[in-house]
C-alpha cells in the first residue's frame, strides 16, 4: 500500500477520533452556548437615544466609567456568578490597606495556606515554612494567580482564612457591592462564593485607584530571586493575552484573568483614553473571546460618550452671576460666601445627546457640615448620569444662584434691579438698632416721670397732713 495513502487514513482517523472525543465535544458545546448568548437582552440598549452597544458572547457584561460609576453597558450586571480569580482583585486590594503596611513586609506559608488550596488550581510551588515579602506575593497573585500565596496573604492581613473572609465580605459591602459574598481569598469554585459583573466593577474601581497594584496587574514578566526563607529561582510571564500582546488594548491600566470550568472565563480590565477611564467586567465567555469582547467594549464606550465638567455647561441654574451677592456697599467686607457649583463634578453624557436634553433634580442635604448644602443630579430616559454638588465657598469664581425668569439684571445694567443681600442685612441691623435705642430711651423716660410724680405725690401728702 502507498505510504502517502497510509498518512492520510491515519490523518483522517486521528481527526474522527479528536472530533469525536468528550473534551472536543464539550468544547464545542461551550462555543454554541456563547454563540446563542449573543442573541441576550442588553439592557442598556432599551434606553431610549443611548448608543447601541454591541452583542457579545459573554453571559454578564459591564462597561463603567472608572471616576464617576456611570454604567455605560449592561447585559446581566446583577447575575450571580463565579468570579474565579478575579476574586484576587480583592486580596490584593485589602492586603495594601492593611495599617501600617509595607512592602518589605514577610508574608509566611503556613501549611493550611499552602495545603487547602486544590491540587488542580494555580500556584507558584511556594512550600510550607517558606516566606516571601508582600511585594514578591503580589507579583505572585496577579501575575501567576497564585493560590496558595492569595492564601498566605489572608493569613498575613487578618491571622487566619475565616477572618480574611470576613473582612472580604465587610469591604465588599462598604464598596456598594449587593451581589457578592466571599468564601476564599483566591476564587477556586464553591457554591458560597459568588459575585456579579457589577460588583467586580465596584471593586476594580478601588483596586485601579491604587497605582502600584495597576502598574503590576499589567507586568509581562517578574523574577523571584531566592532568598534564605524562599530557596527557588522563579522567572515566570503572564498568560493574559492583553499584556503579552496577543491582543492589543490601547490605554492599558491594568488586567487580571480568571477561569475554573464552571465559571467558565472572566477577565476584569481597565483602560484610559483622552482622559477617561473605563472598567470592563466579562463573565463567563469562551477563550479568546473575552479578550474581543473587552475591546469591543472599549471601543464603544471610547468612540460614544465623553466625560464633560458640569460646570461649563450648566447654565439653568445661572452659574454665572458671580456679582449677585455682591456690593460695593459691603459694610462687612467681602462677604460672597455663598453657594457654588463644584468646578470638578463631571458626568458622562452620550454623543447622541446634549447636555441640555438632560433631566437634573435639585436634592437638599440634611448635614450640610462639609460645606455641601445640595447636590444637582442628572439623569436621561431615567438613566442616572452623574451630579454636580452645592457647596459654600468664600469668593467663589463662580456663584450658585436660584432665580425666577427673568428676574436678573444683565451685565450691562448700570442700576441693579434687586435687593443685594448684603444691604438687606445691613438695614436690618440698622432697624435693630434704632429699635433696640428707641425701647431703651422710652424706658428711661419712663423712669425718669414716675419718679418725679412720686416725689410730688409724697410733698403734696406732708401738707395734708399738716
Amino acid at each position: 500500500m502507498n505510504k502517502g495513502f497510509l498518512k492520510i487514513i491515519t490523518a483522517l482517523s486521528l481527526f474522527v477520533l479528536i472530533i469525536s472525543s468528550p473534551v472536543f465535544s464539550f468544547a464545542s458545546s461551550m462555543l454554541e452556548a456563547a454563540e446563542e448568548r449573543k442573541s441576550w437582552e442588553i439592557q442598556s440598549n432599551n434606553i431610549e437615544n443611548w448608543p447601541e452597544g454591541p452583542s457579545i458572547g459573554a453571559a454578564s457584561a459591564i462597561l463603567m466609567d472608572a471616576d464617576t460609576g456611570i454604567i455605560l453597558y449592561e447585559k446581566n450586571i446583577h447575575e450571580q456568578m463565579y468570579p474565579a480569580s478575579t476574586t484576587k482583585l480583592m486580596t490584593c486590594l485589602l492586603a495594601m490597606e492593611k495599617e501600617g503596611v509595607s512592602l518589605n513586609d514577610m508574608v509566611d506559608f503556613s501549611v493550611d495556606a499552602v495545603y487547602s488550596c486544590p491540587w488542580d488550581g494555580s500556584n507558584m510551588g511556594i512550600d510550607a515554612g517558606e516566606s516571601m515579602t508582600l511585594e514578591d506575593c503580589l507579583y505572585g497573585i496577579l501575575l501567576l494567580s497564585a493560590n496558595e500565596v492569595s492564601n498566605a496573604v489572608g493569613e498575613y492581613v487578618s491571622g487566619d482564612a475565616q477572618s480574611f473572609v470576613d473582612l472580604m465580605n465587610e469591604r465588599a459591602k462598604e464598596l456598594g457591592c449587593v451581589d457578592t459574598h466571599f468564601n476564599n481569598a483566591h476564587g477556586y469554585t464553591d457554591p458560597d462564593h459568588y459575585t456579579s459583573a457589577y460588583d467586580l466593577a465596584l471593586i476594580a474601581r478601588e483596586f485601579f485607584k491604587n497605582e502600584l497594584l495597576a502598574k503590576i496587574s499589567r507586568t509581562l514578566l517578574y523574577h523571584w530571586y531566592p532568598t534564605d526563607t524562599q530557596p527557588d529561582d522563579i522567572y515566570l510571564a503572564t498568560k493574559n493575552y492583553f499584556i503579552r500582546e496577543i491582543y492589543q488594548c490601547e490605554g492599558l491600566v491594568g488586567s487580571k484573568t480568571g477561569y475554573t470550568d464552571e465559571s467558565r472565563n472572566v477577565l476584569v480590565t481597565c483602560a484610559e483614553r483622552n482622559g477617561m477611564r473605563l472598567i470592563c467586567v466579562i463573565m463567563m465567555e469562551e477563550t479568546p473571546y473575552q479578550y474581543e469582547d473587552t475591546l469591543s467594549l472599549f471601543n464603544y464606550g471610547f468612540n460614544n460618550f465623553e466625560t464633560v465638567t458640569i460646570a461649563d455647561y450648566e447654565k439653568r441654574y445661572d452659574m454665572e452671576r458671580a456679582n449677585f451677592f455682591k456690593t460695593d456697599y459691603d459694610v462687612f467686607g467681602d462677604s460672597s460666601t455663598f453657594l457654588s457649583l463644584d468646578t470638578s463634578s463631571e458626568l458622562i453624557l452620550p454623543k447622541t445627546i446634549t447636555f441640555d436634553e438632560l433631566d437634573s433634580e435639585l436634592v437638599y442635604r440634611d448635614d450640610d457640615s462639609e460645606g455641601v448644602l445640595a447636590d444637582i443630579k442628572y439623569s436621561y430616559n431615567g438613566k442616572y448620569l452623574g451630579q454636580a454638588m452645592l457647596v459654600t465657598s468664600k469668593g467663589s469664581e463662580q456663584s450658585f444662584v436660584f432665580k425666577a425668569e427673568d428676574e436678573f439684571m444683565t451685565e450691562e445694567e448700570d442700576t441693579p434691579t434687586f435687593i443685594y443681600v448684603n444691604r438687606i442685612i445691613m438695614w436690618i441691623g440698622i432697624a435693630m438698632g434704632v429699635l433696640v435705642a428707641f425701647l431703651i430711651i422710652k424706658r428711661i423716660i419712663s423712669n425718669f416721670h414716675f419718679a418725679r410724680n412720686r416725689k410730688y405725690i409724697i410733698r403734696n401728702s406732708r401738707k395734708r397732713r399738716m
